[in-house]
C-alpha cells in the first residue's frame, strides 16, 4: 500500500450509466472477446498440432496469439463484468494488479514485435543459414526475453504509482485503471512522476516504433531488389507485421506520449488497442498467408464432416 494512501477503491466511469446502453455494450464487447480467443486459439492449434507450421516463424506468431489472449483478457474480464452487473468500483489492489498485469502483456507484445523484426531479417537477409541461426533454443530465449522485457517495464510503472499518496478524489474517467487517469488523483505534485512514466512508455514506444519502421524499410527493400524465389510471400508476411505493428503502437503513443491529461478520444483509443487490436491480429496474419488460409479451410471441412456424419 502506497504511503498516507487512504483510498481503498476507485470508481470507474465506464462508458455509460444508462443499463440500457450497458446490457448493449456488454454483448458488442463479449462478441468482440469470444472472437478474439476463437481467431488467436485457431492459430495456436493450428501451430501445434500441424507439422508443416513448424517453423520459428510461425512459432513466433503463435506466441504472439498467447499474448494476445493474455493483453486482452486483463481488461475484457473486468470491464464485461461491470457492464453486465452495472457496478463501476475497482479496489486499490485490484487496480494495482489491472496496471502490472497490463503493462506487463503490453510491453511484452511490444518487444516481441522487435523479435518478430528480427526474425524477418534474418530470413531475407540470411535465408540459408535461417534454420541454423533461429534454432529452438534461440526461439525460445527471444520469447523469454521479450516477456522479461514486460515485466521489467511494468515493474517500473508499478514502483512509481506505489509512491504516490491518494486521499481523494477516487474517479476514474475510464473502463480500466492505468497510470495516465490514476496518477493526476494523486495527492501530491506528480510532475517528475510524469516525466518519468512517460519515459518508461510514451518516448520508449516511440523509440522502437522508429527503429522498426526502418529495419522493415531496409527488410523491403531487399525484398523487391534481391529476392526473386518467395518474393509475394515475403512481402506479404512484412506487410501483415507492419500493419500489426501500427496498430498497436500508434494508439499506445497517442495515449502515453504526451503529458496525462485526459482527452476525449482517449476511451476510443483504448478501446482500439484493448479489443480491436487482439481481435484483428489473427485475421491479419491468416487472410494473408496462404498456407494458413488453407489449413483453416481444410479444418473447417473436415469438422463439418464430422458434424453431419454424427448427425446421421
Amino acid at each position: 500500500m502506497a504511503t498516507n494512501t487512504t483510498v481503498t477503491e476507485f470508481i470507474l466511469l465506464g462508458f455509460s450509466e444508462s443499463p440500457r446502453v450497458q446490457t448493449i455494450l456488454f454483448l458488442i464487447f463479449l462478441a468482440i472477446y469470444i472472437t478474439t480467443w476463437l481467431g488467436n486459439l485457431t492459430i495456436i492449434i493450428i501451430v501445434i498440432f500441424v507439422p508443416q507450421f513448424h517453423t520459428p516463424m510461425y512459432f513466433l506468431l503463435a506466441n504472439l496469439a498467447i499474448i494476445d489472449i493474455s493483453d486482452s483478457t486483463v481488461t475484457s474480464v473486468k470491464m464485461l463484468w461491470d457492464l453486465i452487473s452495472h457496478t463501476n468500483s475497482i479496489s486499490y489492489n485490484w487496480c494495482l494488479a489491472q496496471i502490472f498485469f497490463f503493462h506487463f502483456t503490453g510491453g511484452t507484445v511490444v518487444f516481441f514485435l522487435v523479435v518478430m523484426a528480427v526474425d524477418r531479417y534474418i530470413a531475407i537477409y540470411k535465408p540459408l543459414q535461417y534454420l541454423l541461426i533461429m534454432h529452438e533454443g534461440v526461439c525460445i530465449g527471444l520469447v523469454a526475453g521479450a516477456w522479461l522485457g514486460g515485466f521489467a517495464h511494468s515493474i517500473v510503472q508499478v514502483a512509481l504509482i506505489l509512491q504516490l499518496p491518494f486521499c481523494g478524489p477516487n474517479v476514474l474517467d475510464n473502463f480500466y485503471c492505468d497510470v495516465p487517469q490514476l496518477i493526476k488523483l494523486a495527492c501530491t505534485d506528480t510532475y517528475t512522476t510524469e516525466l518519468l512514466m512517460v519515459s518508461n512508455s510514451g518516448l520508449l514506444l516511440t523509440l522502437i516504433f522508429c527503429i522498426l519502421l526502418v529495419s522493415y524499410s531496409v527488410i523491403l527493400v531487399k525484398i523487391r531488389t534481391h529476392v526473386t524465389e518467395g518474393k509475394h510471400k515475403a512481402l506479404s508476411t512484412c506487410a501483415a507485421q507492419i500493419i500489426v505493428m501500427s496498430l498497436i503502437f500508434v494508439p499506445g503513443m497517442f495515449i502515453y506520449d504526451r503529458p496525462f491529461q485526459v482527452f476525449p478520444g482517449d476511451k476510443i483509443v483504448s478501446v482500439c488497442y484493448t479489443f480491436i487490436t487482439p481481435m484483428l491480429n489473427p485475421m491479419i496474419f491468416t487472410l494473408r498467408n496462404r498456407e494458413m488460409k488453407g489449413t483453416i479451410r481444410k479444418l473447417i471441412r473436415k469438422m463439418m464432416s464430422l458434424a453431419i456424419k454424427d448427425g446421421k
